[in-house]
């Protein structure tokens, strides 16, 4: 009789080092690993933002593309490690979050929405790394269709993890530029009417008219999102059901 689908599936468990060997070895490395350009850019951003909106823009947009650019170096150059992946994650995740924290100041009656985004964002990609140490596999972005389509046509398409990272992204900055920005759009708007907003678009400025374009893309990440956390915590149930039941076959031998 064939062996549960949880228990084919799982890989065997790799073999740990020790904390104490782990850190030996860090600390030897003459390289300092948490000083990375992109970090670093990104630091500066934070560092403008309350007060100089075009440096902290141009910023904050190049740490964002140098981010997506070293993943995919590091991969074609065969360079990919467990810490990469996971210092990608963490310094995207503050990074978007310390951005909100701003929007969430800036537009007072929003804040909960921009608290429910971090809390969403955090969660789901702690979940989903977890999620993925626990089931064995190599990369977090290795995602089966079987598993989730929607996750699958998301991690394992470059383009597709680009564009709606940076549309996320870009529309979340175009948020911030509207609080410092008035010129208009050069053409009359004013005979478009949507509703539940009226004639909104009468003299949106350019801020807010990016803001309209990407707010689709940043609702279908935030939808990703969701299921990134309902899939990785359904895996981890499983993994505790299949970990239960190994415990009871072993003690009943």
């Amino acid at each position: 009789m064939s062996q549960p689908a949880a228990h084919r599936r799982r890989p065997e468990s790799i073999s740990h080092v020790d904390a104490k060997e782990a850190v030996d070895l860090a600390t030897a490395q003459p390289e300092n690993v948490f000083l990375f350009a992109p970090n670093l850019i990104a630091a500066v951003s934070l560092h403008f933002m309350s007060y100089h909106p075009v440096y902290c823009t141009i910023t904050y947009s190049i740490s964002c593309l140098l981010d997506a650019v070293d993943g995919q170096v590091a991969r074609a150059r065969g360079e990919t490690s467990k810490f990469g992946a996971v210092l990608d994650m963490v310094t995207d995740r503050c990074t978007t979050s310390c951005l909100l924290c701003y929007l969430a100041i800036a537009y007072p009656t929003w804040a909960i929405l921009f608290q429910f985004l971090i809390a969403l964002d955090f969660s789901s990609h702690y979940m989903h790394m977890y999620s993925s140490l626990a089931t064995g596999s190599a990369s977090h972005k290795k995602v089966t269709s079987d598993v989730s389509r929607i996750l699958w046509l998301y991690y394992n398409d470059a383009r597709t993890l680009f564009l709606v990272c940076a549309g996320n992204e870009l529309f979340f900055v175009a948020l911030y530029l509207a609080k410092w920005t008035t010129a208009s759009v050069p053409v009359d708007l004013s005979w478009i009417s949507v509703p539940f907003f009226g004639h909104f678009l009468t003299n949106i400025t350019y801020a807010e008219a990016v803001a309209c374009l990407t707010g689709p893309v940043c609702l279908l990440k935030n939808i990703i999102n969701v299921v990134q956390l309902w899939k990785a915590s359904k895996i981890l149930v499983g993994v505790d059901l299949a970990e239960r039941a190994e415990a009871r076959r072993l003690k009943a031998i």
